[in-house]
């Protein structure tokens, strides 16, 4: 096989798996705003907002039927005059915190969001503590100063 055709083979190879990897908007063309600027905040709020039928994707990735009313319900708010951050309460309000795919960073998510670095933090102290007791460990018993051995000989012949 040529080095030409293996070339053709992997980058249509990568082709297909980016087209397999990006991702899909099920925003129908009924849905977009006119306002570019209010499509704009649409978008990147639905992008925050979570399928509660798929669960991992988002609100703007989603082809449920719950997914398009959220949508919907995004941009009957954003051309009642609501800001962001409005509507985002609004949906909260209704669906709970759950509905976010980045929870806010309120009391009842501190766990949520400090569980991560707390436990790569204690894996790191342990790691390092770890290596520290090896390396006593190998290195053996140091030598006895000159003090300690003057000490030790009387020690021994009193003993």
């Amino acid at each position: 096989m040529s080095a030409r055709r293996l070339l053709e083979i992997l980058a249509l190879t990568l082709a297909m798996g980016l087209a397999a990897v990006s991702p899909s908007h099920a925003v129908q063309p009924g849905e977009v705003l006119q306002d570019p600027v209010l499509e704009a905040r649409a978008r990147a709020l639905s992008e925050g907002l979570r399928c509660l039928v798929c669960q991992n994707q988002s609100i703007d990735d989603s082809d449920a039927p719950l997914a398009k009313d959220l949508r919907v319900l995004v941009r009957e708010r954003l051309t009642a005059g609501d800001s962001d951050d409005e509507i985002l309460d609004f949906v909260v309000a209704r669906y709970g915190e759950f509905v976010l795919l980045k929870p806010r960073f309120t009391p009842h998510t501190w766990l949520l969001w400090l569980a991560t670095p707390v436990v790569l933090l204690a894996a790191a102290a342990a790691i390092i503590f770890a290596h520290r007791r090896r390396n006593l460990a190998t290195e053996g018993p140091k030598p006895l100063t000159a003090n300690e051995k003057r000490r030790l000989k009387r020690l021994i012949g009193e003993g």
